[in-house]
């Protein structure tokens, strides 16, 4: 009996080895070319944004080593003193071996990470876009200084289609890639940028597997979307597809303004400024679709923001930019800054920013500039 009860806890044991080693990792690093001694630093990125290192080792005859353990896969990053950039790769607790590349480390090759294969069919698919990118640069630099301007034009239709579909890219990647730590580590990433579709990304989330998102990350990624959407639902009613809520305002000599009379047309809401730099250098792109579309029954409503702080006379600088720049089409302010109505009611909280309104006085687009307003009043125009 005694030594049935030795060999049952001998198996025990092994079996207690055998699982621990599974909820480890192992880095084996090969790090040909880098001099012994070179500290390579394993850090991952806080809640806050912030990198942390986690553990770190030295490279000794071209080979360095981390041993330790994660609660699950998550994004890493490994680096070399003396060598640009990070080897950014998905960490998990198995065996994992990493070729570093000392001069681009970005390029160092990783294997023995499944989720890490995630990860790097993403970042194939960018790296597809860039090579497209480049291709189409180098076309345009061919044509020399002076092309022809069908051919610019031609050019910048095809640059501005590669920029969508590749801000388009991270979504339709996480969309089809529901099963996988890197696409919740992605969401999290986007969350964080400019034009997210909380809408749509929400709608991916709750396509992932259960364990997924019963996960750490899961549930870190759950907590960040509801916060998004609680705060979209508050202004759901500027999405695109809505009707744009009616407004009115005074114009410089005192008259009131309302958005409901001009419905019937296809309008642009600018929301500008005289003090706003890059506000005037847009608006010779949109005195160029005025001109262009006014005819086909284009109307355009400046919201100026001006009545900064700084400004001593803000009626006279708003008077003076709409004579200055050509701006002949509807203008209304309260030179009240940020606090304008307006601008409140339309959640506006940094300039320039615009709304396309369709004939019906539906939101059709938002923020376009240059290019990409030309082509979405010749969709709802028709050519100039």
């Amino acid at each position: 009996m005694k030594k049935v009860l030795i060999v049952l806890v001998i198996t025990l044991l092994l079996a207690s080895c055998s699982q621990d080693k599974g909820k480890e990792y192992m880095i084996n690093g090969n790090a040909e070319g880098i001099h012994n001694g070179i500290r390579v630093r394993l850090a991952k990125i806080d809640e806050k944004g912030q990198q942390i290192i986690k553990d770190s080792a030295i490279v000794m005859d071209g080979k360095f080593s981390i041993k330790g353990s994660v609660e699950e896969p998550s994004v890493y990053f490994l680096s070399a003193d003396g060598s640009p950039g990070n080897v950014v790769f998905m960490l998990e607790n198995s065996d994992i071996d990493i070729d570093f590349n000392k001069e681009t480390p970005m390029e160092s090759k990783v294997t023995g990470s499944e989720s890490n294969k995630s990860y790097e069919a993403f970042q194939n698919g960018m790296l597809e876009f860039r090579e497209e990118g480049d291709a189409i640069m180098s076309e345009f630099r061919e044509l020399g200084e002076e092309p022809a301007p069908q051919k610019r034009d031609s050019i910048r239709k095809v640059m501005e289609d590669l920029r969508q579909r590749q801000a388009a890219y991270p979504l339709k990647f996480v969309q089809e890639n529901n099963d996988s730590y890197f696409s919740l580590n992605l969401i999290q990433l986007e969350s964080s940028r400019a034009g997210f579709d909380i809408v749509k990304y929400k709608e991916a989330y709750e396509g992932f597997p259960k364990d997924l998102k019963e996960s750490k990350r899961g549930q870190i990624v759950k907590q960040k979307l509801d916060e998004l959407y609680k705060q979209y639902e508050k202004t759901a009613y500027l999405e695109v597809g809505k009707i744009a809520p009616n407004f009115e305002s005074q114009t410089p000599d005192g008259k009131l303004v309302n958005l409901n009379d001009l419905k019937g047309k296809v309008t642009i809401i600018d929301f500008w400024a005289a003090w706003c730099g890059p506000c005037r250098r847009e608006n010779p792109n949109v005195v160029k679709a005025y001109e262009q579309y006014h005819d086909k029954g284009l109307e355009i409503i400046g919201v100026s923001l001006d009545g900064a702080p700084n400004q001593k006379d803000p009626k006279k600088a708003w008077l003076d930019a709409i004579e200055k720049d050509g701006l002949e089409w509807n203008h209304v302010s309260s030179l009240m800054y940020f606090n304008d109505p307006v601008a409140k009611q339309y959640n506006i909280t940094s300039i320039p920013a615009t709304y396309i309104l369709d004939e019906e006085g539906k939101i059709v687009a938002k923020n376009l500039r240059g290019f990409a307003l030309e082509r979405k009043l010749r969709e709802l125009l028709g050519n100039p």
